[in-house]
């Protein structure tokens, strides 16, 4: 069977069907709409209809986007792209497309999709990390996301950070969602910019910061070792908590490559035992793995309810 993958995100939206095999049959991209909740709905609709009228061939349905929806009452909230929070996106699609729509957080899909066939496949439970814009995190155990009853699961990046002292780690920081000091605000993207700039009084990006890191500049190259060990003290707990299989990191800085040097046994230092074996690697499939593992999502959803 087919399976449409549609991943949202704040600037673009992109559509891909995979085949039974994983392979791409079909892509098209497309700028997010914002301009209003009805706008955003009948562009999403459009791009499901260019596909059906392209392939004319049934398929699945599976969404990714930043957000997740309510227990309570199936609206979508926690979401970047302010217009869709607390819309009933779920009900309304099905009722336009006429079949079940899987939708989950991003982060779920990209787990699901290394998961199932990238850096996480042959494992049983998969710990997914996204280190990009925000501190995304899912969890796949043999080859299925764990929602959790609150659809939470995951959500390591507004826990607080671990052992956090103002000596180490700098002053407190106020996060987006209300909370003080949110993993989130140290070991994103932005959150390593915005420490690293408060520190020097500079106005970098985090692409420039790794750069400096990667040339040798001492002022970055000592931030970045705060970061990495951040960055392993918030792993730790997870390990703590859960333990997986493996670890895949995804987001910008995943293409980073001295994020890895060293992480290993830095989180070994953190955790309740004596061995830490647990491989941490980057993604396979990259910026692909959030539509991939809403294509896989979507085809999961669609197996489950024939079988209903």
């Amino acid at each position: 069977m087919l399976s449409l993958g549609i991943d949202i995100g704040g600037s673009k939206i992109e559509a891909v069907v995979l085949n039974s095999h994983g392979e791409v049959v079909y892509r098209q991209r497309h700028t997010t709409e914002k301009h209003s909740y009805h706008v955003f709905f009948q562009h999403l609709c459009t791009v499901i209809d260019e596909t059906r009228q392209v392939l004319g061939a049934p398929f699945s349905i599976g969404i990714g986007l930043p957000g997740t929806v309510e227990v309570s009452n199936g609206k979508i909230k926690n979401s970047n792209i302010l217009v869709i929070n607390q819309q009933p996106l779920p009900a309304m699609l099905e009722a336009y497309v006429k079949q079940p729509v899987a939708i989950s957080n991003d982060a779920n899909c990209f787990t699901l999709s290394e998961a199932i066939d990238g850096a996480g496949k042959g494992y049983s439970t998969v710990f997914g990390v996204i280190l990009g814009t925000g501190c995304g995190g899912g969890i796949a155990v043999n080859q299925q996301i764990i929602d959790g009853r609150n659809r939470n699961a995951g959500e390591w990046g507004h826990n607080a950070l671990p052992r956090y002292t103002p000596d180490q780690d700098g002053p407190p920081v106020t996060c987006y969602c209300g909370k003080v000091n949110c993993t989130e605000s140290f070991i994103s993207g932005t959150g390593l910019a915005q420490r690293y700039n408060l520190r020097h009084n500079t106005a970098l990006s985090a692409v420039e910061i790794m750069a400096a890191v990667e040339a040798g500049n001492t002022d970055a190259c000592a931030h970045f070792a705060l970061f990495q060990d951040q960055l392993a003290r918030s792993l730790a707990s997870v390990v703590n908590l859960l333990d997986p299989d493996v670890f895949v990191i995804g987001g910008g800085l995943s293409n980073c490559r001295p994020l890895y040097h060293g992480l290993e046994q830095q989180v070994a230092r953190h955790i309740f035992s004596n061995t830490f074996v647990t491989p941490i690697v980057a993604a396979q499939h990259g910026d692909s793995s959030g539509v991939r593992g809403a294509a896989w999502l979507g085809q999961t959803h669609a197996a489950a309810c024939i079988a209903l």
